[in-house]
């Protein structure tokens, strides 16, 4: 069975919104490998991360810079956006995730292939968690309180026992940690 892992930029008070407004002065070539070794052939992206990525990532492999590979990559890989509303894509290899999100995903997590990357999407992260069908969470900590903006976890919301499974620091200050739900197994 497939394994679904999230990565996500956040902050030390839990902020994940915006991370485009405070996460670059702490990236490096750390945290680059980090993010590279989360990239898949399928990625499972909420709408305002994919409308952010599909924004981007096509101009940057067009213009063939520094991070034109990693364009590519992003590109060529199966993108399943989670919409509510019908969508059209103007970037190759995306389509429309069908249906309720937990059986599209559990469907999904039984096909042939590797992992499903998350890249932010925190509604999509969120719902997951709840449905107990996410199996990694990779969180890149910022040595920073960013003090407002949307958090990964809101009060209110039942607990979520987690399980760290691997960790590390980087020269800037970011702790690289994973975690698996607690109880739960991951490879």
């Amino acid at each position: 069975m497939r394994k679904i892992a999230a990565s996500l930029f956040i902050s030390l008070d839990g902020v994940v919104e915006n991370p485009a407004d405070w996460h670059f002065p702490y990236f490096n070539d750390e945290m680059g490998a980090a993010v590279g070794a989360q990239m898949s052939d399928t990625l499972l992206l909420g709408r305002k991360t994919y409308d952010s990525f599909a924004g981007a990532w096509p101009e940057r492999e067009a213009e063939g810079g520094e991070d034109a590979g990693f364009a590519k990559t992003l590109g060529d890989a199966r993108k399943i956006i989670v919409s509510r509303q019908p969508l059209e894509f103007t970037w190759r290899n995306s389509e429309l995730l069908r249906g309720d999100l937990a059986e599209a995903v559990s469907a999904l997590k039984k096909e042939p292939g590797g992992t499903i990357a998350v890249s932010g999407s925190i509604s999509v992260v969120r719902e997951l968690l709840a449905a107990g069908l996410l199996d990694e969470l990779h969180l890149l900590v910022h040595p920073i309180a960013i003090r407002k903006g949307e958090r990964l976890f809101d009060e209110g919301e039942s607990p979520v026992p987690l399980e760290l499974i691997k960790s590390e620091t980087f020269t800037t200050g970011v702790l690289y940690l994973v975690y698996k739900p607690a109880g739960g197994t991951s490879s």
